[in-house]
């Protein structure tokens, strides 16, 4: 019953909205990138592909959330570069090179977003023909390289989403919720946006461009420089508001 005791709170029912309102959004991150990698796979695979890795992204929020304490503890520093920038407007240091278990996280799973997303674009932009694990006549080792890559960042980006849950409510089912909702929403809308990435190829080039912006923030985050994030996704609502005005122009032009 004790898991019933917020109920009566108005205050925790409006923790509840933001919070899921906050975790389809942390989500969007997520979607974006399995999105792009399944669609490297045969097709018959793609859709597989995709509710596996938001199935494996339930799975490892869930089991954060039942380590919380652990996972909290993670916040705390375990090495020390020994250097920081200078002083910020309000007295803090602009970067810092005292890293936890978290920053360490963070920083490897940006890079490896800054590594993925390069490499895409290169592939992109040079098309020709190269050893590339997701080739068709790889399928199988194609399908299990695309879900151990999915399962890296559903890590790195489940430790984010459930650290800001933890921050914005202290009641555990509000949190529990609140990452079914936005998974829901995740499962639902990864068909159709996997389809249109898939179907305009100038999206492919502005999703990796998204994810390359991700990657620098979360190097940046684990360096201590943190990044409002109503300013990503501004840049990201705009970038995509302009890509859907060229996509209307292109059609009517056709038309």
């Amino acid at each position: 019953m004790d898991w019933l005791n917020w109920t009566s709170d108005p205050a925790a029912w409006a923790a509840l909205a933001t919070l899921v309102v906050m975790e389809i959004v942390l989500g969007i991150d997520n979607l974006i990138f399995i999105s792009i990698l399944s669609n490297k796979l045969p097709e018959a695979q793609r859709q597989k592909a995709r509710r596996l890795g938001i199935g494996l992204a339930l799975i490892m929020r869930l089991a954060l959330l039942s380590v919380i304490a652990w996972l909290v503890g993670l916040t705390a520093p375990v090495v020390d570069l020994g250097f920081s920038g200078p002083p910020g407007p309000h007295g803090e240091p602009t970067f810092e090179t005292q890293l936890s278990w978290r920053d360490i996280i963070l920083i490897a799973g940006g890079l490896f977003l800054v590594w993925k997303a390069t490499k895409e674009i290169h592939h992109n932009v040079d098309p020709g023909p190269k050893d590339d694990m997701f080739e068709s006549g790889k399928a199988a080792i194609g399908f299990g390289a695309a879900i151990f890559q999915i399962l890296l960042l559903d890590m790195v980006f489940s430790i984010d989403s459930i650290l800001t849950a933890v921050g914005m409510t202290e009641y555990l089912p509000i949190m529990v919720i609140a990452v079914i909702a936005a998974v829901l929403v995740m499962l639902l809308a990864a068909d159709p946006l996997a389809n249109f990435i898939n179907a305009n190829p100038t999206v492919v080039m502005l999703a990796l461009g998204f994810l390359l912006m991700i990657g620098s923030v979360l190097i940046a985050d684990g360096f201590g420089v943190h990044v409002p994030k109503g300013y990503i996704y501004t840049a990201m609502a705009f970038s995509a508001g302009v890509e859907a005005l060229n996509i209307f122009a292109r059609r009517r032009t056709k038309s």
